[in-house]
């Protein structure tokens, strides 16, 4: 009997709650008219003559430098997600990895502009100090077949005071070679001739020009007539003793 009533109290429990449903969702149905909107080529015309709903693509060959700059981007991106191990780089990584072709390609650029400033600087730098310089072949020719004397006339001439200077140690060293007060080789030094004279009354004199010479030629001081003249006077005045010896 217990069971009988509950199962009764249950189905008018559920027929309530369906009853309840079906009052609530109640269809209303539009009956109103419907008007056609017709567009016309008249009203589509002030759109199409307005360029910003021209959506049409033109198609632009690149130029070498872009396809140039698409591979490097490319190529670089390929190896950084071999790096990575990612097979597209997202967020902070990928505006890196668009970034650093362009970073490296000026770096590079930066490196060949320097160092070809550099060598055209050495290149400037060696012509102008090799400017008027007697080579060791040519001293040696200098010294074995050269009128000296005119070289250094000439030399004068011309106002090369440094030159001069030159020649006139040349002559010095050709003279006390000829005197045999030296043995002149071409692989010998100024030092190696002030050696061979030490224990002799040119000794002082010898040192004196030589460090004019080296401080005129080698120093690349520069200098003018009356220089050359106060240092001609001791190239003169130790010619004058050798030829006295």
């Amino acid at each position: 009997m217990q069971k009988l009533l509950f199962l009764l109290l249950l189905g008018i429990t559920f027929s309530t709650s369906a009853w309840g449903f079906q009052d609530s969702t109640t269809v209303k149905y539009d009956d109103a008219p419907i008007s056609v909107k017709k567009i016309t080529k008249e009203d589509l015309q002030p759109y199409k003559e307005n360029s910003k709903y021209d959506y049409s693509l033109e198609k632009v060959d690149n130029s070498w430098w872009q396809d140039f700059k698409n591979w490097l981007y490319s190529y670089w991106l390929r190896f950084f997600q071999w790096l990575f191990g990612a097979e597209k780089a997202v967020g902070f990584l990928a505006s890196f990895l668009r970034i650093i072709p362009y970073v490296l390609l000026g770096i590079l650029i930066f490196i060949l502009i320097k160092f070809f400033l550099k060598a055209n600087m050495q290149n400037i730098s060696l012509s102008k100090k090799n400017e008027n310089i007697v080579t060791l072949s040519e001293e040696e020719h200098i010294i074995k077949n050269e009128d000296i004397q005119q070289l250094i006339k000439e030399a004068l001439e011309d106002k090369n005071y440094r030159l001069a200077i030159r020649y006139y140690y040349l002559y010095i060293l050709k003279t006390l070679s000829e005197k045999e007060l030296i043995d002149w080789q071409l692989q010998k030094t100024n030092d190696d001739y002030q050696q061979e004279l030490k224990n002799s009354n040119l000794s002082d004199s010898f040192y004196t020009i030589t460090r004019l010479y080296d401080y005129v030629w080698y120093g690349g001081f520069v200098i003018d007539e009356l220089k050359y003249k106060k240092a001609a006077t001791e190239f003169i005045k130790l010619q004058n003793t050798i030829t006295k010896s």
